[in-house]
């Protein structure tokens, strides 16, 4: 036998009726907390900010890449 019930409620009723807690504050105050960080982040998104932080790595790293360079010419070196 197969039967299907179809139950028209909204989320909060059926939490209710399941005896789930209600997460309605919770939930306001998580999105709330994620706009906030989100609005702090949209300024490392600014141009000037992203190349600030890609040059500062992008120098080390071009400095580590030489001298890593260097090293492995003067490796490889036929020696005298």
């Amino acid at each position: 036998m197969k039967m299907t019930i179809e139950v028209d409620c909204t989320p909060q009723e059926a939490r209710a009726f399941l005896g789930q807690p209600d997460v309605e504050a919770f939930n306001v105050w998580l999105v709330e907390q994620m706009k906030a960080r989100f609005e702090q982040n949209m300024e490392l998104l600014k141009p000037e900010e992203m190349m600030k932080g890609w040059m500062a790595v992008g120098g080390q790293a071009q400095d580590v890449m030489r001298r890593f360079m260097e090293t492995a010419a003067a490796a490889t070196a036929p020696r005298k």
